[in-house]
């Protein structure tokens, strides 16, 4: 039997196994049970979620298992996945549910787990909870009748936020008329965001804040910020910031209308953050996917660049193994381990315009730390997901391939962790070269296992 718990939490399409209400109320059985474990006398777990219409669904449904169990819950509604971990975490609850499938369309959904602590789940704990999902497993285990589980709506979880975001900066003063278009995806920003700019007194203009349970990142948000970059050149803002479904990423357009993506972000936060003598071991974490340009540039900057597996619980494992407070992906999440313990989009837009106007410039200037060197990565269905090493004949293209681009860029060859796609990803000075080695690699894998 496949595992449930996937790169990021357990995903799949609403109504339907494994996000579907009896998986849900399993999973809400078995979270309980093991909560029920920890020391203290009555234990809590917090129930956030996105805007989408399977919600609702899927909220009762774990709600219900959880209570079955003896556990209360906390439901908190629509809310950033970061501001699920927070609350988690200062609400010195047993555990947190996010309830998003993050960037995809509204017909999926998914379910992410958050420690007391704060942290992700990990493998272990994911693993003891799928085998308590087994049927029959927890038959005799559930609460006495005295003793079932409540419900609470905790009316203040977005203001405590709020004050927690507000919290991070140094110079709150500095967004006092600051002109900024934002993009909440219709997703679990739509509030918050907004709120917090406004109260740090920027002057907003808001697309995508309409939720209406399907509209969750339709042509809106981090996949799609051309609205946002077109509204930015014609109201002359600062810049736009775009958040995906459940907030925990972050894409900004500088004053002229371009994107800026992940790793020129991290890129200003690793110098800004040296400059400022904060950044731990001078280090920062990056994924497989993040640009040969940035790698030089760090170098060139004095900071060690550590990479890691793609997703963002793989960067900060790295980022614990080795004592670090920042590191991130190429497609905007980054994690600032001083003030969050995952991803935070509302947050990452806070402080990097900050970090920006604090060194006086424009955010165009971002653009020119450095040149990305030029990447060709092709995504395509598979049947299976083999190990690469076991596909004939792929790892001889592939030692022809690296020997060429030695010194002058990457290839790095991976599954998603959530889709049944192989993705190939060349880099290279030359872009025709580049194009020409992404292609020769793609065909190979897919003639194989195509």
């Amino acid at each position: 039997m496949s595992r449930l718990f996937g790169t990021d939490g357990i995903r799949g399409v609403a109504n339907k196994p494994p996000m579907d209400s009896e998986t849900a109320l399993n999973l809400g059985r078995a979270l309980a049970y093991v909560i029920r474990k920890q020391k203290g006398t009555r234990h809590r777990i917090i129930i956030g979620k996105d805007t989408r219409i399977s919600g609702y669904m899927l909220e009762t449904a774990l709600e219900s298992g959880i209570s079955s169990m003896g556990v209360d819950t906390l439901l908190i509604g629509p809310l950033p996945t970061p501001g699920v971990a927070y609350l988690t975490k200062s609400m010195r609850a047993n555990a947190g549910i996010m309830i998003s499938a993050s960037h995809n369309s509204f017909e999926d959904n998914g379910i992410k787990i958050f420690g007391p602590d704060g942290f992700k789940l990990s493998d272990e704990a994911e693993d003891e909870i799928e085998e308590l999902m087994q049927p029959g497993k927890l038959d005799e285990l559930r609460a006495k009748p005295e003793l079932v589980g409540k419900a609470y709506r905790m009316e203040d979880a977005r203001g405590r936020y709020v004050v927690y975001l507000k919290s991070c900066l140094s110079n709150p003063s500095v967004f006092e008329g600051l002109k900024v278009v934002m993009d909440t995806a219709n997703g679990a920003a739509y509030k918050i965001a907004p709120l917090v700019f406004s109260e740090l007194g920027a002057d907003i203009t808001v697309l995508a804040d309409k939720p209406d349970g399907k509209n969750i990142n339709d042509n809106c948000g981090s996949l799609h910020p051309e609205k946002m970059c077109k509204l930015v050149k014609e109201t002359k803002a600062f810049c736009g910031v775009a958040y995906d479904g459940d907030a925990d990423r972050l894409i900004i357009s500088d004053e002229n209308g371009k994107v800026v993506n992940g790793d020129h972000i991290l890129a200003l936060c690793s110098k800004y953050l040296k400059f400022k003598g904060l950044l731990n071991n001078d280090s920062v974490v990056a994924t497989s996917m993040s640009n040969f340009g940035f790698e030089k540039f760090l170098k060139s900057e004095g900071i060690t660049l550590h990479r890691s597996d793609v997703g963002d619980r793989y960067v900060l494992l790295k980022m614990l193994e080795h004592k670090l407070n920042l590191g991130g992906e190429q497609s905007g999440h980054v994690i600032f381990l001083d003030h969050n313990t995952t991803g935070d989009g509302v947050l990452s837009s806070l402080l990097v315009i900050s970090a920006v106007l604090d060194m006086g410039k424009p955010m165009s200037w971002v653009q020119t730390l450095f040149e990305p060197t030029p990447q060709i990565l092709n995504s395509f269905k598979v049947k299976s997901k083999p190990d690469f090493s076991k596909i004939e004949g792929l790892n001889d293209l592939l030692k022809k391939v690296e020997s060429e681009i030695e010194g002058k860029g990457r290839v790095v060859l991976r599954y998603s962790g959530t889709e049944p796609k192989a993705r190939v990803m060349v880099e290279h000075e030359d872009q025709k070269l580049c194009e020409k080695y992404a292609k020769d690699l793609s065909d190979f894998i897919i003639s194989s296992i195509g």
